[in-house]
């Protein structure tokens, strides 16, 4: 099982919105990872036959999708970014209602949607209306009807915006239980989401990929470029213009910022193993790094 995309670039008038690009996807959780701006949504718009590309292709184990209609349908699941629910209707009305214009007939909606309540977690919600539920709730709830038929392909956009960490940690752990036997692409720009799930990363800038790989293979990257300072309050503005900062702590004596440096910065100091965070700061902070 493989999805193929080749070349795709989407522009708008003078505008580039995705240049050139090429990746294959095989069963496994994908992280889409960039600024607001890098593409990302375009991408998943084009995947799943939204917005059509100006040139380039997408291919389902060698068929071309755009051929494929509801053939392709069927086997792709897809959670948008905005929270397009109805908020009158149930939790159980709701993905019916998703089941039906997926075309499947309703004694085959009935098992998948009682699986679904249960494996999201909302069987006490099911007979609510979705007005009612939370952020968190409402994307499990756009999370199940993006199973529904068992698609092998699923596609989900900024799946944790706006949600608590308690809610972030749910999702990603029910992201990694579905991706089993699945393709699963996931854009965001929040590196917890995909740092301990993702077989591989993909860093979009300017709708271009910029580098790609398994998390941990990208961070060794960055291998000697990441450090903690010990400093003090007055440290911090000379800092923060020199480095590309991140996590800053402190205790009764001092304050650790950790930093982004081409090389060993001049102050007291210990490396630091990177992370996927590290990584972004590498890639996309626009502060100082010397």
């Amino acid at each position: 099982m493989n999805l193929t995309l080749t070349n795709l670039t989407k522009q708008y008038g003078s505008f580039t919105a995705l240049q050139n690009f090429n990746y294959e996807f095989t069963a496994g959780v994908y992280g889409l990872l960039g600024p607001n701006g890098a593409g990302k949504s375009t991408l998943m718009n084009i995947i799943t036959d939204n917005l059509k590309p100006t040139s380039g292709s997408v291919r389902f184990d060698g068929v071309e999708t755009s051929t494929m209609d509801a053939d392709f349908r069927k086997i792709l699941g897809f959670m948008p970014q905005q929270q397009g629910i109805y908020p009158n209707f149930t939790l159980e009305r709701f993905l019916y209602y998703m089941a039906a214009l997926k075309g499947m007939k309703k004694a085959d909606a009935k098992p998948q949607i009682e699986k679904l309540i249960n494996l999201v977690n909302l069987q006490d919600s099911r007979n609510k209306r979705l007005g009612g539920f939370s952020g968190g709730m409402k994307q499990r709830a756009l999370i199940a009807q993006a199973m529904l038929g068992e698609p092998k392909v699923i596609i989900l956009d900024e799946p944790t915006a706006g949600l608590d960490p308690k809610e972030r940690i749910r999702i990603r752990n029910l992201v990694a239980q579905i991706a089993f036997d699945k393709i699963v692409i996931i854009a965001t720009h929040v590196v917890s989401d995909i740092e301990f799930i993702a077989k591989e990363v993909l860093l979009m800038k300017r709708g271009e990929i910029i580098d790609s790989g398994a998390p941990h293979i990208l961070c060794e990257k960055i291998d000697g470029k990441v450090f903690e300072i010990t400093a003090d309050e007055s440290m911090l503005d000379e800092i923060s213009a020199k480095y590309k900062v991140g996590n800053i702590s402190k205790d009764e004596k001092n304050i650790y910022v950790r930093v982004i440096s081409e090389q060993q910065p001049r102050f007291a100091c210990r490396p630091c193993k990177p992370d996927l965070e590290d990584l972004y700061l590498y890639y996309f902070d626009q502060g100082a790094s010397q």
